[in-house]
């Protein structure tokens, strides 16, 4: 989780320097080059027949008697293929996907690039992937929406002139084995944390992303040196954003907001118990 800090010319920089310290885990994709187009075999040049001389014939020689060919030796039974490994069965209409309660099954692989629609308490908002900025992450995000993560999700932390953070579960089961599935983290290619970008938040140690993720209220470059890799950015409905609700500002103990170990332990109970005001996700769906 994210350590408040102070915001001004001294406290921006320490409150940027301990999301890395408290955040959850989040994870982040790696672009994938296209493979080269292999080169057509040249066709060789096509030769003319040479004209064959006639040959004199001579007299044919008696034909020696054919052996009889030799008998084929019985083939041996295929070996059966091995069966493909089925994808996750999708869930029964009503029921939560079997990821939910186990992330080995959320595996499908990103496309380059996607949208994401989000439907929230303040209205909707797009966000639009690239994956070549975080090819890992990508993919966890792409998953963590066909498998339905993000409904009645809370925006737990949220800052004015920094950021909103969510990912969180609203099931502390849920979060009993996805807080855990940790990603590697992609190596960053220069993409900042520019106003309205999407990025993993994480733990101040490598390869701890997991679900939970951060929106910039503003540019804040400074986060780019310390393993935050932007993923997406908002294109439709950065309004929404701008209206998210920053009344709790930064968690407990630091803070007045939820305190994270207990969002993790108790959900939503104790979210919309004691904190009414928060802002939720409703629903992600991809475009």
């Amino acid at each position: 989780m994210f350590k408040q800090r102070t915001f001004g010319a001294v406290a921006a920089v320490a409150a940027v320097g301990v999301i890395a310290a408290a955040c959850e885990k989040k994870d982040t994709p790696a672009p994938t080059a296209a493979p080269a187009e292999a080169a057509k075999p040249a066709e060789p040049p096509a030769a003319e027949p040479a004209k064959a001389t006639e040959p004199a014939k001579a007299p044919e020689a008696a034909k020696a008697p054919e052996a009889p060919a030799a008998p084929e030796a019985p083939k041996a039974p295929e070996a059966p293929a091995a069966p493909a490994a089925a994808p996750a069965a999708a869930a029964p209409a009503g029921e939560p996907h079997p990821a939910m309660k186990d992330p080995k099954l959320a595996n499908e692989k990103a496309p380059d690039e996607y949208k994401v629609k989000f439907e929230t308490t303040k209205g909707s908002f797009v966000v639009a992937v690239t994956k070549k900025w975080s090819p890992v992450g990508a993919d966890r995000f792409y998953n963590l929406v066909k498998i339905g993560y993000f409904q009645d999700v809370a925006f737990f932390r949220a800052i004015a002139g920094f950021m909103c953070q969510f990912g969180i579960h609203g099931d502390p089961a849920v979060n009993g084995v996805w807080k855990e599935a940790s990603i590697d983290d992609d190596p960053p290619i220069g993409q900042t944390n520019a106003r309205y970008t999407l990025t993993f938040a994480k733990k101040g140690m490598p390869n701890s992303r997991s679900v939970q993720f951060f929106i910039n209220f503003k540019d804040n470059g400074n986060l780019d040196g310390m393993g935050f890799t932007p993923f997406a950015k908002v294109v439709e409905g950065t309004d929404t954003i701008d209206k998210i609700n920053t009344e709790y500002g930064e968690g407990q103990p630091g803070g007045r907001g939820p305190n994270q170990m207990r969002v993790q332990m108790e959900g939503n109970k104790y979210l919309k118990g004691e904190f009414p005001n928060l802002d939720y996700i409703k629903s992600a769906s991809i475009l």
